[in-house]
């Protein structure tokens, strides 16, 4: 439970913001466009170009997300994202199930991303796909983004924006140019699916989904962001508008150069497109290299989110002591630990592939739609107990979109299954003993007593207006860092 804002302890000043607007929105790009982008089209081939319909009404709820984590994020300034919302508006159990769900889809996802990964290296290497040598290329695929993030957060940032150019530009490049190579008969049935238009379009949502997992990056960098009560809200829609952009038209143009029978069973989608379109096997070749690029970009900014989610929360007091731990500025220990058991579930799903890389997928969407769910929540909360301070124009917009976000994560989270259901209330269980020894250290001395709800402090004024005295919050409190464009 809280305590009030007399009780408090002081907190250290912020560190000044090393990520500039650029920066920020690539760590949004270069988290969200991964390795999943390549082969969305073949995923939802089994539906039509129905699903293009399911793919509109998932960017309108990604980015009601979007402008959601914009508020929250100008409201309740420093990092930790999703954590910081639910345990600023709902205590600290909500913040805790939150960190700990958000920390498992972090690297339980570094998992799904570096086996997907390692199947476009196997383009080039490995092409009989043996088990040891493939182990082998994924956890060098791991690894490389810890020693980039190691370097410091200055070459992480370049990094992150040179890994997005790479991985964006042949993208660009097929949505573009291949619809100039459409042919009608390729599109198939508008619904091919065998079930009704509203099933279709829920199923297909549902893979839709994965594809914007990482919108919240920027936010849970915030306290690393300069001028983030402006930039984070810029970098997370201005990410999302772009990663829409890509994906629906080049969704578009695959299903338009790549028969709809080819497309269901094509393992690299983009690959094909490009076949088609020049013929031969470099373009297809091109595609697999952009793949790896992105899949490595990718990693790149989740092994950076993986170590400063658990670090905010460690700092509360509301994870171990040892993911507090910092050199030049970055959160090293939460980043080779979550690095440690991403490595370990990749060896696991070589082992047992078909079961276990199918339930990690699932279950990387389940726990990521969870603290979606609080950080809508969480904003309607706010908007609602502070009604008075603003107009009823403002209300009224802001409500409107948090509500459409909220009744988003809802239907995502019905659309992930049954399965992932169940094995994600499991991983909400096993946090449970962890936060119970939390919670007795902190009696035994251990850590900060909880900060007064940050929202408590606010000015009467506009809901994403926050005042200077606590803007400097407080999630972070390693040396300055070098700033970066």
């Amino acid at each position: 439970m809280n305590t009030t804002k007399e009780s408090r302890p002081p907190r250290k000043p912020a560190t000044p913001g090393s990520l500039g607007l650029p920066t920020a929105s690539a760590l949004v790009i270069g988290s969200v466009i991964g390795t999943g982008v390549f082969g969305i089209p073949a995923a939802l081939a089994m539906f039509g170009p129905i699903s293009l319909v399911a793919f509109a009404l998932v960017t309108v709820g990604a980015l009601a997300l979007a402008v959601v984590f914009g508020r929250l994020a100008a409201r309740i300034p420093g990092s930790g994202g999703p954590y910081l919302y639910a345990r600023d508006a709902f205590g600290d159990f909500a913040g805790f199930i939150n960190g700990w769900s958000y920390w498992v889809t972090a690297w339980a996802g570094n998992a799904a991303i570096v086996v997907a990964l390692t199947g476009y290296v196997e383009v080039f290497v490995n092409t009989d796909h043996n088990i040891g040598w493939s182990i082998v290329i994924a956890t060098i695929g791991l690894w490389i983004p810890v020693l980039i993030n190691v370097v410091g957060i200055r070459t992480l940032g370049a990094a992150q924006v040179i890994f997005t150019i790479l991985k964006v530009v042949p993208l660009v490049f097929i949505a573009l140019v291949g619809l100039f190579f459409i042919k009608a008969e390729n599109f198939g049935a508008f619904n091919s699916s065998g079930t009704d238009g509203w099933s279709a379009i829920a199923g297909a949502g549902a893979i839709a989904l994965f594809a914007y997992l990482g919108i919240e990056t920027a936010s849970v960098a915030a306290g690393r962001v300069r001028n983030p009560k402006k930039n984070i809200a810029r970098a997370t829609v201005w990410g999302t508008v772009i990663c829409a952009v890509i994906y629906i038209l080049g969704t578009f143009a695959v299903f338009g150069t790549v028969s709809n029978q080819a497309l269901r069973t094509s393992t690299a989608p983009f690959s094909d497109a490009a076949n088609a379109m020049f013929g031969g096997d470099l373009g297809g070749q091109i595609i697999a290299l952009a793949a790896i690029v992105s899949g490595l970009g990718c990693l790149v900014g989740w092994t950076f989110i993986v170590g400063e989610m658990p670090n905010a929360a460690a700092k509360d007091g509301m994870f171990p002591r040892a993911f507090a731990r910092e050199r030049r500025g970055l959160p090293i220990f939460g980043i080779l630990a979550s690095t440690i058991l991403a490595t370990l579930l990749t060896v696991l799903a070589y082992t047992n592939f078909s079961n276990v890389f199918t339930t990690v997928l699932l279950l990387t969407v389940f726990t990521s739609v969870i603290p979606y769910m609080f950080s809508a929540a969480a904003q309607v909360f706010w908007l609602v107990t502070h009604r008075r301070q603003t107009s009823w124009p403002h209300f009224a917009k802001d409500v409107t979109i948090a509500g459409v976000a909220l009744a988003f994560t809802f239907w995502a989270l019905a659309g992930t299954g049954a399965q992932a259901a169940y094995y994600g209330v499991f991983c909400f269980l096993l946090g449970i003993p962890l936060y119970i020894w939390l919670r007795a250290s902190k009696k035994n001395g251990y850590g900060a007593e909880s900060p007064a709800p940050l929202s408590s402090t606010l000015s009467v004024g506009a809901p994403d207006a926050a005042p200077d005295a606590i803007a400097s919050n407080t999630a972070t409190d390693a040396p300055e860092l070098e700033r970066i464009s």
